[in-house]
């Protein structure tokens, strides 16, 4: 399907954030003008094994790319910008983001040696962006890290409101939110809101910043040893409540993790970690010398990745910390889906060593970051939107949050739950979809960008339940004959040192394989030929042996391929 914007319309699409939790990518488009807003990712869920993140895929924009203008920036976590270096790869798009986004930015782009040939340009609430034929401006809003903004693009059809990540804090650990710009930003008219979904299915407030930092002291106060405390490096609130309880209670904070240092490191500099001219961080090197009474560790890990500090503690790899019988561990966030067994699992190991664990629904130790449906219903009142457009979400809280937008009187033909790719295109008194591009997932994991499709996750899955058998063999093609061979070696399948009788019956039926390929094949066998039928014939040996399916790996040696490589190099250097 193809998309057709037409001259007098406004086009709003998602590359990413629909039906799904992170990845969040929108854009406004008008005419030969496209902004972006925001670039983030979705983290991989326990079945994208080997998957380091999940982030869009750029097609539609790297066809439209003379018309992409900016990329703006709502606000400083890793759903929102954690996907910038990717995109940056194939296009040099100028940034615009507050001060602390465009600080954990430039840490992002430094280590990847993209920072010189980025533009970024800082931006506050009251910045105005002033493109040819479209305007960007900004409102604070309320969320658990500084300088979160809802996005306003002004395009000739009417204004597009996207609320980034929002909830409505009345005692926040921040400033508060601009209540009266959005109330004039919604009475000057707007033709879409897109509105965050993410907590659509809860029908309260969302609790305040200000009772989990009363709960961080009361629950640091009564213990006697060592508080680990893990949360998002980038939950920036977080942290000055984990600052303002150290010095509170008079302990000193260690920090571990790349990212939490990154983190503090920024929000010190920028003065949203506020020390008060204490010495409240200490150097990691130095925990041993102060008392358990007297020490935090703030660390990464709350959501269970492996090779972050609090997963290295609990399975006792970490090189500076090992977990002391009085430790308590206080996981100060929520599972995000798809990391909830991997959360449980370090849990688990956390308690087994005699840990107190404390985790987020408990004690009142974390509150989100996102409105609840009353929140929700307040937005829609300030916006007052002709058209609905709910974004962040996966399905249902989509559909719930357009439900909630039909109660404050917009109509349902007016309210747009629509999937990564499609596009929506208005004037000033109409609303269509006008097509769809490609907007499948991208996955990204140490050897590259892109390449790892289903067929190579079908095969880590296969390889992490069923295993792997080798099957190497030496052949002489010419004579049609095994010259040394058929040897067995199994990887994750079964331990070979008491499974030699199914290792001989396995080599022999490879062997009968092989031999039968041989023969049956004329004068055109090759190594093809041969690794073909072990493919198809072995496995269903194996399984009838014993019910398993590993994965089949034949390795091949020709013996007269050397020789054949040689006198073809000898018959170069003659021509």
């Amino acid at each position: 399907m193809t998309v057709s914007i037409k001259n007098n319309e406004v086009g709003v699409f998602a590359l990413g954030g629909l039906n799904e939790i992170g990845k969040n990518m929108y854009g406004v488009q008008f005419q030969d003008e496209i902004i972006i807003l925001d670039s983030g990712v979705m983290f991989p869920e326990d079945e994208l094994l080997g998957i380091d993140y999940v982030i869009q895929d750029y097609q539609y924009l790297l066809q439209n790319r003379h018309k992409v203008k900016a990329l703006v920036i709502s606000h400083g976590h890793e759903d929102h910008i954690g996907g910038i270096p990717f995109l940056l790869q194939q296009i040099n798009v100028p940034i615009y983001a507050s001060k602390l986004a465009s600080a954990l930015i430039r840490n992002k782009l430094q280590e990847r040696g993209l920072l010189r040939d980025t533009e970024i340009h800082e931006i506050d609430e009251d910045s105005v962006i002033r493109f040819r034929k479209t305007t960007v401006s900004f409102y604070l809003t309320a969320h658990s890290i500084p300088e979160a903004y809802g996005i306003v693009v002004k395009t000739p059809p009417g204004n597009i409101v996207f609320t980034g990540d929002y909830k409505f804090d009345f005692t926040p650990v921040g400033k508060p939110a601009d209540l009266h710009k959005m109330a004039k930003i919604g009475e000057e008219g707007v033709l879409l809101l897109m509105g965050d979904s993410t907590n659509s299915e809860i029908p309260a407030f969302t609790n305040s910043e200000k009772l989990v930092g009363r709960s961080i002291r009361n629950i640091i106060q009564r213990e006697e040893g060592r508080v680990i405390f893990a949360t998002f490096a980038s939950n920036v609130s977080r942290l000055q409540q984990v600052v303002t309880t150290a010095r509170e209670t008079n302990r000193k904070i260690a920090v571990f993790g790349r990212s939490m240092e990154a983190s503090i490191k920024v929000g010190r500099e920028l003065g949203y970690i506020d020390e008060r001219g204490e010495d409240i961080f200490i150097d990691a090197r130095d925990i041993d010398r102060y008392p358990a009474n007297e020490i935090i560790i703030l660390c990464t890990g709350s959501q269970g990745e492996p090779m972050a500090a609090l997963s290295r503690i609990a399975n006792g790899t970490h090189r500076q910390i090992t977990l002391q019988p009085d430790d308590t561990v206080i996981f100060s966030s929520s599972p995000i889906p798809g990391n909830t067994m991997s959360v449980n699992r370090v849990i688990n190991q956390l308690s087994e060593q005699g840990a107190k664990v404390i985790h987020g629904k408990v004690n009142n130790i974390h509150a989100s970051g996102h409105g609840g449906q009353q929140e929700q219903l307040l937005m829609h009142r300030l916006m007052k939107p002709k058209y609905f457009m709910p974004v962040h979400g996966e399905y249902r809280m989509l559909s719930i949050q357009a439900e909630l937008a039909q109660m404050t009187g917009i109509p349902k033909e007016n309210c747009f739950v629509l999937s990564n790719g499609d596009v929506l295109a208005m004037t000033e008194d109409s609303a269509r979809i006008a097509g769809h591009f490609p907007a499948q997932d991208v996955y990204v994991d140490g050897n590259g960008i892109g390449d790892i499709g289903n067929i190579v996750l079908r095969d880590r899955r296969a390889l992490s339940e069923e295993g792997l058998v080798i099957v190497t063999a030496t052949i002489d093609y010419e004579a049609k004959q095994i010259i040394a061979g058929p040897d067995i070696m199994s990887r994750g399948f079964i331990y070979m040192r008491e499974s030699g009788e199914l290792i001989n019956e396995i080599q022999n039926q490879a062997r009968a394989i092989i031999n039968r390929g041989l023969n049956q094949n004329g004068n055109h066998v090759n190594e093809k030929m041969i690794r073909d039928l072990l493919f198809s014939e072995l496995p269903p040996v194996i399984f009838k042996k014993t019910q398993r399916q590993p994965m089949v790996m034949p390795i091949l040696l020709d013996i007269h391929k050397g020789v054949r490589k040689r006198q073809a190099k000898s018959k170069e250097k003659k021509g």
